[in-house]
């Protein structure tokens, strides 16, 4: 995971959130709790009209990809994802640093918990697949329907978690380190 780049993540959330806060967004700025940056993107919680949504804004690939569990946050445009911006922008020393880990950094338990926050389900499952271990046999492999394991996958990136996310994301860890006896 590259490394965090503070000032080039604040121009970008500035370029796309230029106005002021919507009235709706404006509720929520300085809302968040559970506030993180991880690598090159920021996740909190606010409590809104139907529950607690999770939130999430990202620099990656040079745009800024956000998405809120609400029902209309799929692609970042609800009003949460817009205070989340602003919140950022005004009082980023708010959000608790995660350092990112690389699998062979993990040496105990706080390791790892911070090193399944840094990586997806998608950007691991990509890397089983470079291994020549296809999406469809992990799931099967793990005793999991591939569709439900698609279904983790997207749910991930749209800030809807499932229960065994982490479990998941263990048994490609599993996977990936044990690959090459399944090669042979």
């Amino acid at each position: 995971m590259p490394d965090f780049d503070s000032a080039k993540l604040k121009t970008f959330v500035q370029r796309q959130w230029s106005v002021a806060p919507s009235p709706n967004a404006q509720k929520y700025v300085g809302t968040f709790f559970d506030s993180t940056l991880v690598g090159n993107k920021i996740v909190a919680k606010t409590v809104g009209n139907h529950g607690t949504y999770t939130v999430s804004i990202e620099f990656k690939d040079q745009e800024i990809v956000a998405a809120c569990s609400c029902y209309v946050g799929k692609g970042g445009y609800c009003h949460h994802c817009e205070a989340l911006a602003q919140t950022f922008l005004q009082n980023p020393a708010t959000f608790h640093v995660i350092e990112a880990k690389q699998p062979e950094e993990v040496k105990h338990v706080d390791d790892l918990h911070s090193y399944l926050q840094s990586v997806t389900l998608e950007s691991l499952l990509l890397q089983m697949r470079e291994q020549g271990i296809t999406q469809k046999a992990f799931a099967e492999s793990i005793g999991m329907n591939p569709r439900h394991l698609t279904a983790i996958k997207s749910s991930e990136a749209r800030n809807h978690f499932f229960n065994e996310l982490g479990a998941t994301k263990l048994a490609c860890l599993w996977m990936l380190e044990h690959a090459a006896k399944f090669k042979k």
